[in-house]
C-alpha cells in the first residue's frame, strides 16, 4: 500500500487507515485479529482508536493483538482523548484529564507511546492553550510522537494550529485532524479543509463511505446484519438515507457500473485522493469487508468521473466563502 506523509511531518502512514470503533463491543477478539492481520498483510500501518471506543475495550483489544500478533514497530497507532460519559459535559479538554486519559490509554494498549495522539473534540469550557499544553507535555515526555485534534471546526483548528506555531516556547505542531468526510458529507470543505491545507495538517477522514450508505447496501432495503439495522447504530446511519443522499448513491453506482468496479471502491477512491487527505479511516465488520475496501489501492478514478461526482454531491457554499462580488 502506498505510504503518505502525515501533514507537514516526516511521519509516513498507509493511505488507508483501519478504524476500531466497534472493537470490544460489536467486533470480538477473533474478528479483530483477522482484521488487523489482513490490514497488515496488505501493507496497512495506520490504526485508529480512542479511549472511549467500547469504553476502553477497543484499546485493550488492540493492545493484546499487537503483543501477540503484529509487531508494534509495524503499526502507527493513533488514539484520542477528551470525550467523557457525562451528559452535562461531553468533552473535557483540561490538562489534568487529558494526561490522565493518555496514561490510561498507554496501559490498555500495552505500549510506552502512541504515534499520534488527538484531542477528540473542542472543549468550550477549557482555555484552548491549556488543552494544547497537554499535547506539548505528551510529546515532550515521549508518550506521544505526534499530536493532532479531532472534530474541530475551521476557526478552532486554525486557532489551535496557529497558537502552536506562534506561541513562545517549545510547541508541538499539529500533525493531523480527523473529521467525517465523504461524498455524503462535504461540510469540511467550507473552512476546515482550507485551513488544514494552509497550515500543513493532514486530514484523516472518518466515515469515508457515508456511514456505509455509499456502498449501495441501503438502496432498496436495510440489510438485517447492517449497522442501519443495529439498535445503537441505526440513528447514526439514518441521516444519510434521505432523497438527497439517494441521488448521490445512484451516481456512485452509475460510475461503478461504468468502471466495472464496486460503489465502495468508487466512494473510497474519491475521498482518498481529495486534496489534503492523508488517509481515510475504514471501519470494517469483518476481514471480507476490509479486503473489499483495501482493493481500492489499484483504482484511480478518471478525471471526468471525479468531476461528475463532485457536481452531483456539491454542497452549497455561498457568502462569505465565494467572492462576494459574484453573488
Amino acid at each position: 500500500m502506498e505510504q503518505r506523509h502525515l501533514g507537514r511531518t516526516g511521519l509516513r502512514v498507509s493511505r488507508i487507515g483501519l478504524g476500531t470503533l466497534t472493537w470490544g463491543r460489536d467486533t470480538d477478539e477473533h474478528d479483530a485479529a483477522d482484521l488487523l492481520k489482513t490490514f497488515w498483510e496488505a501493507g496497512g500501518s495506520l490504526v485508529d482508536t480512542a479511549d472511549v471506543y467500547g469504553d476502553g475495550e477497543s484499546e485493550y483489544l488492540l493492545g493484546r493483538l499487537i503483543e501477540g500478533l503484529i509487531p508494534r514497530r509495524d503499526l502507527v497507532i493513533s488514539t484520542k482523548a477528551g470525550s467523557v460519559p457525562d451528559p452535562d459535559r461531553r468533552f473535557d479538554g483540561s490538562r489534568g484529564h487529558l494526561l490522565s486519559a493518555l496514561d490510561a490509554s498507554l496501559a490498555r494498549l500495552g505500549t510506552d507511546y502512541v504515534d499520534v495522539w488527538q484531542v477528540h473534540s473542542y472543549d468550550p469550557d477549557t482555555p484552548l492553550e491549556e488543552t494544547l499544553q497537554a499535547l506539548d507535555l505528551a510529546v515532550s515526555s515521549g508518550r506521544a510522537r505526534y499530536a493532532g485534534v479531532s472534530n474541530f471546526c475551521g476557526w478552532q483548528l486554525a486557532k489551535a494550529a496557529t497558537w502552536q506555531l506562534a506561541a513562545p516556547g517549545t510547541r508541538t505542531r499539529l500533525a493531523a485532524t480527523q473529521l467525517e468526510y465523504s461524498l455524503l458529507q462535504r461540510g469540511i470543505e467550507r473552512e476546515v479543509l482550507p485551513a488544514a491545507l494552509d497550515l500543513g495538517i493532514g486530514l484523516l477522514p472518518s466515515s469515508p463511505l457515508g456511514r456505509g450508505v455509499l456502498t449501495g447496501k441501503y438502496r432498496t432495503a436495510t440489510p438485517a446484519d447492517s449497522r442501519g439495522a443495529s439498535e445503537h447504530l441505526a440513528p447514526f446511519v439514518a441521516p444519510y438515507l434521505d432523497d438527497t443522499a439517494g441521488h448521490i448513491v445512484d451516481a456512485v453506482q452509475t460510475a461503478a457500473d461504468g468502471l466495472a468496479v464496486t460503489p465502495l471502491q468508487v466512494a473510497l477512491a474519491w475521498v482518498r485522493d481529495r486534496p489534503g487527505v492523508t488517509a481515510p479511516i475504514v471501519g470494517a465488520r469483518n476481514a471480507q469487508q476490509l479486503t473489499a475496501a483495501l482493493s481500492v489501492e489499484a483504482l484511480s478514478l478518471p478525471d471526468e468521473i471525479c468531476r461528475a461526482l463532485d457536481d452531483v454531491s456539491a454542497p452549497v457554499h455561498r457568502y462569505p466563502d465565494h467572492d462576494w462580488s459574484t453573488l
